[in-house]
């Protein structure tokens, strides 16, 4: 008699988004303003946000005479200081515990002083940077896994196809044992070569979809649903709701 041994196993497979950062990243880690064109960033779901700092990487390597900054949040409010919203005296933004309700757009207005070397006149500067702020649905706890990575997708997916090797390697390893070292009275096992593998799922979370046009530089990231649409469960976009106003919507209400 002979007992067949057939395991399947279906895993998350997250995709990469490394190697689609936004590119306006220095060394330190701080996100630049492009003045006429907003900076989409994506924030892990109740992580800290990158450093967003309220002026272009050219204006950062001269010197700002007298420079003033001023915050507006998603609501059209001048954003403040509190438990999750950090504004420097340098115009730096860091927001914490990133969730739905705090994705929009956050622009911020620098004015500086020009001096005419000749004249000693002044001039008052005004620029203006957006930066359009979106949530991913990796929970708390997930960067802690990744042995401070600065690529925690590419070291879970590692991870997964690490832990399918060892799941295929003891079934191997029964299959041996019971074949040479037990009674021959114990049935048999085999282990079937291609019968353990790995499946890609590709869903979303509720609240959260992928649409290529919106987030072309993280087409295959699950991004927070914008105001006017919704999902409901694990499917992958995110579908049209005109009375829904709010991010991270589950139902069109």
């Amino acid at each position: 008699m002979l007992a067949w041994a057939l395991f399947s196993a279906v895993l998350w497979s997250l995709a990469r988004v490394g190697s689609q950062r936004s590119s306006l990243f220095n060394i330190k880690g701080f996100v630049y303003g492009s003045v006429g064109h907003p900076v989409k960033i994506y924030v892990k779901l109740h992580q800290t946000s990158p450093v967003l700092n309220c002026m272009d990487i050219d204006r950062a390597s001269k010197e700002t005479v007298d420079p003033t900054y001023l915050w507006i949040g998603p609501n059209e409010n001048i954003l403040k200081g509190n438990s999750q919203i950090n504004i420097t005296n340098t115009g730096e933004l860091i927001l914490k515990d990133f969730v739905e309700s705090l994705s929009g757009r956050y622009s911020c207005t620098l004015s500086y002083k020009t001096i005419k070397a000749e004249t000693q006149e002044e001039t008052t500067i005004k620029k203006k940077y957006d930066f359009l702020i979106f949530v991913n649905p990796f929970a708390a706890g997930w960067k802690s896994m990744c042995n401070h990575s600065a690529d925690c997708e590419d070291v879970t997916n590692h991870n997964i196809l690490k832990a399918r090797d060892r799941i295929e390697e003891f079934f191997r390893s029964q299959a041996y044992i019971l074949n040479h070292n037990f009674n021959r009275t114990i049935p048999a096992m085999h282990f079937v070569d291609h019968s353990f593998q790995v499946t890609r799922i590709d869903n979303c979370r509720p609240g959260f979809g992928k649409n290529e046009d919106l987030h072309s530089n993280c087409a295959s990231c699950c991004v927070v649903c914008s105001p006017g649409t919704f999902s409901p469960d694990v499917d992958v976009t995110c579908q049209i709701c005109v009375s829904v106003h709010i991010y991270g919507a589950k139902s069109c209400s």
